[in-house]
Protein backbone atom coordinates (compact mmCIF):
# COMPACT_ATOMS: atom_id res chain seq x y z
CA UNK A 1 0.00 0.00 0.00
CA UNK A 2 2.86 2.35 0.90
CA UNK A 3 4.50 1.64 -2.46
CA UNK A 4 1.25 2.56 -4.25
CA UNK A 5 0.95 5.85 -2.32
CA UNK A 6 4.62 6.60 -2.98
CA UNK A 7 4.15 5.94 -6.69
CA UNK A 8 1.12 8.22 -6.79
CA UNK A 9 3.03 10.99 -4.99
CA UNK A 10 5.94 10.65 -7.41
CA UNK A 11 3.54 10.77 -10.35
CA UNK A 12 1.83 13.97 -9.20
CA UNK A 13 5.20 15.54 -8.31
CA UNK A 14 6.45 14.73 -11.79
CA UNK A 15 3.22 16.06 -13.21
CA UNK A 16 3.54 19.34 -11.33
CA UNK A 17 7.17 19.83 -12.28
CA UNK A 18 6.37 19.09 -15.91
CA UNK A 19 3.52 21.59 -15.91
CA UNK A 20 5.72 24.27 -14.29
CA UNK A 21 8.47 23.64 -16.84
CA UNK A 22 6.02 23.89 -19.70
CA UNK A 23 4.45 27.07 -18.35
CA UNK A 24 7.83 28.77 -17.90
CA UNK A 25 8.85 27.76 -21.40
CA UNK A 26 5.66 29.17 -22.93
CA UNK A 27 5.89 32.31 -20.83
CA UNK A 28 9.52 32.84 -21.81
CA UNK A 29 8.88 33.06 -25.55
CA UNK A 30 5.61 34.90 -26.01
CA UNK A 31 5.89 35.26 -29.79
CA UNK A 32 6.39 31.55 -30.31
CA UNK A 33 3.50 30.86 -27.95
CA UNK A 34 1.34 33.30 -29.90
CA UNK A 35 2.06 31.52 -33.20
CA UNK A 36 1.10 28.19 -31.67
CA UNK A 37 -2.00 29.64 -30.06
CA UNK A 38 -3.13 31.26 -33.30
CA UNK A 39 -3.19 28.05 -35.30
CA UNK A 40 -5.01 26.05 -32.64
CA UNK A 41 -7.37 28.95 -31.89
CA UNK A 42 -8.46 29.07 -35.52
CA UNK A 43 -8.91 25.31 -35.64
CA UNK A 44 -10.93 25.01 -32.42
CA UNK A 45 -12.91 28.13 -33.33
CA UNK A 46 -13.89 26.46 -36.61
CA UNK A 47 -14.98 23.22 -34.95
CA UNK A 48 -16.86 24.79 -32.03
CA UNK A 49 -18.42 27.48 -34.25
CA UNK A 50 -19.62 24.91 -36.79
CA UNK A 51 -21.20 22.68 -34.16
CA UNK A 52 -22.67 25.60 -32.23
CA UNK A 53 -24.27 26.82 -35.46
CA UNK A 54 -25.55 23.31 -36.23
CA UNK A 55 -27.00 22.93 -32.71
CA UNK A 56 -28.62 26.38 -32.91
CA UNK A 57 -30.05 25.69 -36.35
CA UNK A 58 -31.40 22.30 -35.29
CA UNK A 59 -32.90 23.71 -32.09
CA UNK A 60 -34.64 26.56 -33.92
CA UNK A 61 -35.96 24.29 -36.67
CA UNK A 62 -37.19 21.67 -34.19
CA UNK A 63 -38.87 24.34 -32.06
CA UNK A 64 -40.59 25.68 -35.15
CA UNK A 65 -41.92 22.26 -36.14
CA UNK A 66 -42.89 21.39 -32.58
CA UNK A 67 -45.11 24.48 -32.64
CA UNK A 68 -47.11 22.71 -35.34
CA UNK A 69 -47.96 20.00 -32.82
CA UNK A 70 -46.33 16.70 -31.92
CA UNK A 71 -49.71 15.03 -31.24
CA UNK A 72 -51.30 16.23 -34.47
CA UNK A 73 -52.19 14.20 -37.57
CA UNK A 74 -52.84 15.88 -40.91
CA UNK A 75 -55.32 14.17 -43.23
CA UNK A 76 -54.00 14.81 -46.75
CA UNK A 77 -53.98 13.39 -50.25
CA UNK A 78 -50.21 13.00 -50.36
CA UNK A 79 -48.02 11.17 -47.88
CA UNK A 80 -45.09 13.31 -46.75
CA UNK A 81 -42.84 10.26 -46.80
CA UNK A 82 -43.58 9.70 -50.49
CA UNK A 83 -42.19 13.14 -51.31
CA UNK A 84 -38.70 11.80 -50.54
CA UNK A 85 -38.97 9.00 -53.11
CA UNK A 86 -37.65 11.17 -55.95
CA UNK A 87 -38.40 9.58 -59.32
CA UNK A 88 -40.47 6.90 -57.59
CA UNK A 89 -43.07 9.49 -56.53
CA UNK A 90 -46.33 8.64 -58.36
CA UNK A 91 -48.02 12.03 -58.37
CA UNK A 92 -50.79 10.93 -60.74
CA UNK A 93 -52.05 8.38 -58.21
CA UNK A 94 -52.28 10.98 -55.45
CA UNK A 95 -53.94 13.45 -57.80
CA UNK A 96 -56.82 11.02 -58.39
CA UNK A 97 -57.59 10.75 -54.70
CA UNK A 98 -60.78 12.47 -53.47
CA UNK A 99 -60.70 15.81 -51.71
CA UNK A 100 -61.35 16.17 -48.00
CA UNK A 101 -64.91 17.29 -47.30
CA UNK A 102 -66.78 19.06 -44.54
CA UNK A 103 -68.91 15.95 -44.07
CA UNK A 104 -65.76 13.89 -43.40
CA UNK A 105 -64.69 16.45 -40.83
CA UNK A 106 -68.03 16.04 -39.03
CA UNK A 107 -67.75 12.25 -39.25
CA UNK A 108 -64.30 12.28 -37.66
CA UNK A 109 -65.57 14.51 -34.86
CA UNK A 110 -68.18 11.90 -33.99
CA UNK A 111 -66.24 8.69 -34.60
CA UNK A 112 -62.69 9.25 -33.31
CA UNK A 113 -63.12 9.30 -29.51
CA UNK A 114 -59.33 9.17 -28.99
CA UNK A 115 -59.10 12.64 -30.53
CA UNK A 116 -59.77 15.61 -28.28
CA UNK A 117 -59.83 18.17 -31.13
CA UNK A 118 -60.64 18.03 -34.84
CA UNK A 119 -60.36 21.13 -37.02
CA UNK A 120 -60.84 22.05 -40.66
CA UNK A 121 -59.48 24.94 -42.70
CA UNK A 122 -60.15 26.13 -46.25
CA UNK A 123 -58.31 29.07 -47.80
CA UNK A 124 -58.66 31.49 -50.69
CA UNK A 125 -56.92 34.64 -51.89
CA UNK A 126 -58.99 37.82 -51.72
CA UNK A 127 -58.58 41.61 -51.79
CA UNK A 128 -58.91 43.24 -48.37
CA UNK A 129 -59.89 46.89 -47.94
CA UNK A 130 -60.20 49.40 -45.14
CA UNK A 131 -60.99 52.92 -46.22
CA UNK A 132 -58.60 53.72 -49.05
CA UNK A 133 -56.09 51.03 -48.13
CA UNK A 134 -56.20 47.76 -50.09
CA UNK A 135 -54.24 44.52 -49.79
CA UNK A 136 -54.28 42.39 -52.93
CA UNK A 137 -54.68 38.60 -52.95
CA UNK A 138 -54.40 38.18 -49.19
CA UNK A 139 -54.70 34.72 -47.69
CA UNK A 140 -58.15 34.26 -46.13
CA UNK A 141 -58.75 31.08 -44.12
CA UNK A 142 -62.14 29.82 -43.11
CA UNK A 143 -61.68 27.69 -39.99
CA UNK A 144 -63.61 25.73 -37.40
CA UNK A 145 -63.42 26.50 -33.70
CA UNK A 146 -60.38 24.48 -32.57
CA UNK A 147 -58.10 25.74 -35.33
CA UNK A 148 -56.33 28.28 -33.11
CA UNK A 149 -55.48 25.62 -30.51
CA UNK A 150 -54.18 23.13 -33.03
CA UNK A 151 -52.20 25.74 -34.99
CA UNK A 152 -50.79 27.30 -31.83
CA UNK A 153 -51.16 31.00 -32.55
CA UNK A 154 -51.87 33.62 -29.92
CA UNK A 155 -54.19 36.62 -29.90
CA UNK A 156 -52.38 39.89 -29.16
CA UNK A 157 -55.45 42.13 -29.12
CA UNK A 158 -59.15 41.35 -28.96
CA UNK A 159 -60.27 37.71 -28.98
CA UNK A 160 -60.87 34.56 -31.01
CA UNK A 161 -64.25 33.21 -32.17
CA UNK A 162 -66.60 31.56 -29.71
CA UNK A 163 -67.83 28.04 -30.61
CA UNK A 164 -71.17 29.53 -31.70
CA UNK A 165 -69.54 32.20 -33.89
CA UNK A 166 -67.20 29.67 -35.50
CA UNK A 167 -70.17 27.50 -36.47
CA UNK A 168 -72.35 30.24 -37.97
CA UNK A 169 -72.25 32.40 -41.09
CA UNK A 170 -71.25 35.47 -39.10
CA UNK A 171 -69.05 38.15 -40.76
CA UNK A 172 -66.21 38.21 -38.23
CA UNK A 173 -62.45 38.23 -38.77
CA UNK A 174 -59.22 37.75 -36.86
CA UNK A 175 -56.33 39.36 -38.73
CA UNK A 176 -52.54 39.03 -38.72
CA UNK A 177 -50.33 41.79 -37.35
CA UNK A 178 -48.90 42.73 -40.77
CA UNK A 179 -52.43 43.03 -42.18
CA UNK A 180 -53.37 45.28 -39.27
CA UNK A 181 -50.29 47.48 -39.73
CA UNK A 182 -50.84 47.92 -43.47
CA UNK A 183 -54.61 48.45 -43.41
CA UNK A 184 -55.04 50.63 -40.35
CA UNK A 185 -53.33 53.98 -39.73
CA UNK A 186 -51.20 54.35 -36.62
CA UNK A 187 -53.26 54.94 -33.52
CA UNK A 188 -56.37 53.19 -34.83
CA UNK A 189 -57.16 49.80 -33.32
CA UNK A 190 -58.44 47.22 -35.84
CA UNK A 191 -60.68 45.63 -33.20
CA UNK A 192 -64.38 46.42 -33.73
CA UNK A 193 -63.67 48.11 -37.09
CA UNK A 194 -65.12 46.80 -40.36
CA UNK A 195 -63.06 45.62 -43.32
CA UNK A 196 -64.04 44.45 -46.79
CA UNK A 197 -63.18 40.86 -47.75
CA UNK A 198 -63.93 40.61 -51.44
CA UNK A 199 -67.43 42.04 -51.63
CA UNK A 200 -68.38 41.25 -48.02
CA UNK A 201 -68.08 43.36 -44.88
CA UNK A 202 -66.61 41.74 -41.77
CA UNK A 203 -65.96 43.05 -38.27
CA UNK A 204 -62.47 42.57 -36.86
CA UNK A 205 -62.59 41.02 -33.38
CA UNK A 206 -58.93 40.12 -32.87
CA UNK A 207 -55.32 40.59 -33.98
CA UNK A 208 -52.91 37.63 -34.03
CA UNK A 209 -49.64 38.02 -32.15
CA UNK A 210 -46.78 38.63 -34.55
CA UNK A 211 -44.44 35.70 -35.04
CA UNK A 212 -41.96 37.39 -37.35
CA UNK A 213 -40.38 36.12 -40.53
CA UNK A 214 -38.42 32.89 -40.49
CA UNK A 215 -36.82 31.04 -43.37
CA UNK A 216 -37.75 27.77 -41.65
CA UNK A 217 -41.34 28.52 -40.72
CA UNK A 218 -43.86 27.23 -43.31
CA UNK A 219 -46.87 28.53 -41.37
CA UNK A 220 -47.29 32.19 -40.46
CA UNK A 221 -50.42 34.16 -39.78
CA UNK A 222 -48.79 37.60 -39.83
CA UNK A 223 -50.15 38.18 -43.37
CA UNK A 224 -53.38 36.18 -43.09
CA UNK A 225 -57.01 36.68 -42.17
CA UNK A 226 -59.04 34.05 -40.34
CA UNK A 227 -62.84 33.89 -40.57
CA UNK A 228 -65.50 31.34 -39.54
CA UNK A 229 -65.74 28.45 -41.99
CA UNK A 230 -69.44 29.05 -42.82
CA UNK A 231 -68.61 32.66 -43.75
CA UNK A 232 -66.04 31.61 -46.34
CA UNK A 233 -68.73 29.60 -48.11
CA UNK A 234 -70.05 32.93 -49.46
CA UNK A 235 -67.19 33.13 -51.94
CA UNK A 236 -65.69 29.61 -51.93
CA UNK A 237 -67.28 26.28 -52.88
CA UNK A 238 -65.79 23.75 -50.48
CA UNK A 239 -66.67 20.93 -52.86
CA UNK A 240 -64.20 22.29 -55.42
CA UNK A 241 -61.28 22.52 -53.03
CA UNK A 242 -59.60 20.19 -50.56
CA UNK A 243 -59.85 21.62 -47.06
CA UNK A 244 -57.20 20.71 -44.52
CA UNK A 245 -58.37 18.36 -41.77
CA UNK A 246 -56.22 18.24 -38.65
CA UNK A 247 -56.82 15.81 -35.79
CA UNK A 248 -55.27 16.23 -32.34
CA UNK A 249 -54.67 13.14 -30.21
CA UNK A 250 -56.05 13.05 -26.68
CA UNK A 251 -53.11 13.24 -24.20
CA UNK A 252 -54.15 9.97 -22.54
CA UNK A 253 -54.47 8.01 -25.80
CA UNK A 254 -51.85 5.64 -27.19
CA UNK A 255 -50.49 6.88 -30.50
CA UNK A 256 -50.76 3.58 -32.39
CA UNK A 257 -54.32 3.03 -31.21
CA UNK A 258 -55.22 6.61 -32.09
CA UNK A 259 -53.78 6.29 -35.63
CA UNK A 260 -55.58 2.99 -36.15
CA UNK A 261 -58.88 4.47 -35.02
CA UNK A 262 -58.44 7.51 -37.26
CA UNK A 263 -57.56 5.32 -40.26
CA UNK A 264 -60.59 3.09 -39.70
CA UNK A 265 -62.84 6.15 -39.46
CA UNK A 266 -61.49 7.56 -42.74
CA UNK A 267 -61.91 4.22 -44.51
CA UNK A 268 -65.45 3.97 -43.17
CA UNK A 269 -66.50 7.45 -44.27
CA UNK A 270 -65.06 6.83 -47.74
CA UNK A 271 -66.68 3.39 -47.94
CA UNK A 272 -63.48 1.52 -48.77
CA UNK A 273 -63.66 -2.27 -48.98
CA UNK A 274 -61.10 -4.33 -47.01
CA UNK A 275 -59.11 -5.17 -50.16
CA UNK A 276 -58.89 -1.53 -51.26
CA UNK A 277 -55.88 0.65 -50.42
CA UNK A 278 -56.20 3.87 -48.45
CA UNK A 279 -57.04 6.82 -50.71
CA UNK A 280 -55.81 9.29 -48.12
CA UNK A 281 -52.62 9.90 -46.12
CA UNK A 282 -52.19 10.40 -42.38
CA UNK A 283 -49.15 12.60 -41.87
CA UNK A 284 -47.42 13.12 -38.54
CA UNK A 285 -44.76 15.57 -37.46
CA UNK A 286 -42.63 12.61 -36.31
CA UNK A 287 -41.80 11.98 -39.96
CA UNK A 288 -40.30 15.47 -40.19
CA UNK A 289 -38.45 14.83 -36.95
CA UNK A 290 -36.82 11.71 -38.42
CA UNK A 291 -36.00 13.57 -41.62
CA UNK A 292 -34.44 16.39 -39.62
CA UNK A 293 -32.33 13.92 -37.65
CA UNK A 294 -30.94 12.47 -40.88
CA UNK A 295 -30.34 15.93 -42.32
CA UNK A 296 -28.45 17.20 -39.29
CA UNK A 297 -26.40 14.00 -39.09
CA UNK A 298 -25.16 14.73 -42.60
CA UNK A 299 -24.49 18.37 -41.67
CA UNK A 300 -22.58 17.21 -38.57
CA UNK A 301 -20.33 15.01 -40.74
CA UNK A 302 -19.66 18.00 -42.99
CA UNK A 303 -18.89 20.03 -39.85
CA UNK A 304 -16.30 17.46 -38.76
CA UNK A 305 -14.68 17.59 -42.20
CA UNK A 306 -14.52 21.40 -42.22
CA UNK A 307 -13.31 21.59 -38.63
CA UNK A 308 -10.87 18.71 -39.18
CA UNK A 309 -8.98 20.54 -41.92
CA UNK A 310 -8.81 23.66 -39.74
CA UNK A 311 -7.49 21.81 -36.68
CA UNK A 312 -4.98 19.94 -38.87
CA UNK A 313 -3.41 23.29 -39.76
CA UNK A 314 -3.22 24.15 -36.07
CA UNK A 315 -1.62 20.77 -35.30
CA UNK A 316 1.13 21.38 -37.84
CA UNK A 317 1.74 24.78 -36.25
CA UNK A 318 2.14 23.23 -32.79
CA UNK A 319 4.44 20.51 -34.14
CA UNK A 320 6.69 23.02 -35.92
CA UNK A 321 6.96 25.22 -32.84
CA UNK A 322 7.76 22.19 -30.64
CA UNK A 323 10.55 21.10 -33.00
CA UNK A 324 12.05 24.57 -32.68
CA UNK A 325 11.62 24.45 -28.90
CA UNK A 326 13.41 21.09 -28.64
CA UNK A 327 16.27 22.30 -30.82
CA UNK A 328 16.72 25.49 -28.76
CA UNK A 329 16.78 23.59 -25.46
CA UNK A 330 19.01 20.68 -26.52
CA UNK A 331 21.81 21.79 -24.16
CA UNK A 332 19.39 22.02 -21.22
CA UNK A 333 17.95 18.58 -22.05
CA UNK A 334 21.49 17.14 -21.96
CA UNK A 335 22.14 18.68 -18.53
CA UNK A 336 18.84 17.32 -17.15
CA UNK A 337 19.55 13.80 -18.38
CA UNK A 338 23.15 13.95 -17.09
CA UNK A 339 21.75 14.84 -13.66
CA UNK A 340 19.56 11.74 -13.67
CA UNK A 341 16.33 12.87 -15.37
CA UNK A 342 14.62 9.92 -17.00
CA UNK A 343 13.53 9.94 -20.61
CA UNK A 344 9.88 9.71 -19.46
CA UNK A 345 10.33 12.96 -17.49
CA UNK A 346 11.73 14.80 -20.54
CA UNK A 347 8.98 13.35 -22.71
CA UNK A 348 6.30 14.48 -20.23
CA UNK A 349 7.76 18.01 -20.05
CA UNK A 350 7.49 18.63 -23.76
CA UNK A 351 4.12 16.90 -24.08
CA UNK A 352 2.76 19.17 -21.37
CA UNK A 353 4.14 22.19 -23.17
CA UNK A 354 2.43 21.14 -26.40
CA UNK A 355 -0.83 20.30 -24.61
CA UNK A 356 -0.78 23.59 -22.67
CA UNK A 357 -0.31 25.58 -25.86
CA UNK A 358 -3.13 23.74 -27.62
CA UNK A 359 -5.59 23.97 -24.69
CA UNK A 360 -5.00 27.70 -24.16
CA UNK A 361 -5.43 28.24 -27.89
CA UNK A 362 -8.60 26.14 -27.82
CA UNK A 363 -10.01 28.15 -24.90
CA UNK A 364 -9.35 31.34 -26.84
CA UNK A 365 -11.29 29.93 -29.81
CA UNK A 366 -14.15 28.87 -27.53
CA UNK A 367 -14.27 32.35 -25.98
CA UNK A 368 -14.55 33.93 -29.43
CA UNK A 369 -17.43 31.61 -30.35
CA UNK A 370 -19.19 32.46 -27.07
CA UNK A 371 -18.94 36.16 -27.90
CA UNK A 372 -20.43 35.53 -31.34
CA UNK A 373 -23.34 33.53 -29.88
CA UNK A 374 -24.18 36.41 -27.53
CA UNK A 375 -24.00 38.92 -30.40
CA UNK A 376 -26.16 36.87 -32.79
CA UNK A 377 -28.78 36.07 -30.13
CA UNK A 378 -29.08 39.74 -29.09
CA UNK A 379 -29.04 41.24 -32.59
CA UNK A 380 -31.06 38.75 -34.61
CA UNK A 381 -34.19 36.64 -34.22
CA UNK A 382 -32.12 33.47 -33.96
CA UNK A 383 -31.16 31.82 -30.66
CA UNK A 384 -27.64 30.46 -30.36
CA UNK A 385 -26.33 28.79 -27.22
CA UNK A 386 -23.01 27.07 -26.64
CA UNK A 387 -23.68 23.81 -24.84
CA UNK A 388 -21.39 22.29 -22.22
CA UNK A 389 -20.86 19.33 -24.54
CA UNK A 390 -19.59 21.66 -27.25
CA UNK A 391 -17.18 23.37 -24.83
CA UNK A 392 -15.94 20.01 -23.54
CA UNK A 393 -15.50 18.80 -27.11
CA UNK A 394 -13.34 21.83 -27.92
CA UNK A 395 -11.14 21.42 -24.82
CA UNK A 396 -10.66 17.68 -25.34
CA UNK A 397 -9.83 18.10 -29.03
CA UNK A 398 -7.35 20.82 -28.11
CA UNK A 399 -5.61 18.58 -25.61
CA UNK A 400 -5.50 15.61 -27.97
CA UNK A 401 -4.17 17.77 -30.80
CA UNK A 402 -1.45 19.14 -28.53
CA UNK A 403 -0.36 15.67 -27.39
CA UNK A 404 -0.43 14.20 -30.90
CA UNK A 405 1.30 17.19 -32.52
CA UNK A 406 3.94 17.36 -29.80
CA UNK A 407 4.63 13.63 -29.48
CA UNK A 408 7.35 13.26 -32.12
CA UNK A 409 9.31 16.37 -30.99
CA UNK A 410 8.94 15.24 -27.37
CA UNK A 411 10.10 11.72 -28.22
CA UNK A 412 13.09 13.19 -30.04
CA UNK A 413 14.02 15.13 -26.92
CA UNK A 414 13.54 12.10 -24.66
CA UNK A 415 15.89 9.92 -26.78
CA UNK A 416 18.78 12.40 -26.85
CA UNK A 417 22.18 11.26 -25.65
CA UNK A 418 23.10 13.49 -22.67
CA UNK A 419 26.77 13.88 -23.67
CA UNK A 420 25.98 14.82 -27.28
CA UNK A 421 23.16 17.13 -26.17
CA UNK A 422 25.38 19.05 -23.67
CA UNK A 423 28.01 19.64 -26.35
CA UNK A 424 25.46 21.42 -28.61
CA UNK A 425 24.92 25.16 -28.18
Amino acid sequence: MKKVIRSINIFFKLLGESFTFAYDSVKGDKFRAFLSLLGVTIGIFSIVAVFTAIEGLEKNVRNMFSALGTDVVYVDKISWESLTEGEGFKWWEFRQRPNNTYEEFLFLQRNVPLADMVALSASIGADIRYGRNTLRNTSVQGVTYYWNQISYFEIAEGRYFTPTEAGENIPLAVIGQNVADELFPAGISPVNNNIKIGGFTARVIGVIKKKGESMFDPVTYDDAIIIPLPFIRNFLDLRRTSPSIVVHKHPAAEEEEFIAQLRNAMRAVRRLRPIQKDNFALNKMSFLDDALSQLFNVIAIAGWVIGGFSILIGAFGVANIMFVSVKERTHIIGIEKAMGAKSSFVLTQFLFEAALLAIVGGLAGILIVWGLTVFVTNQYDFTLTMSFGNVLRGVLISGVVGVVAGFIPSLQAARMNPVEAMNQH
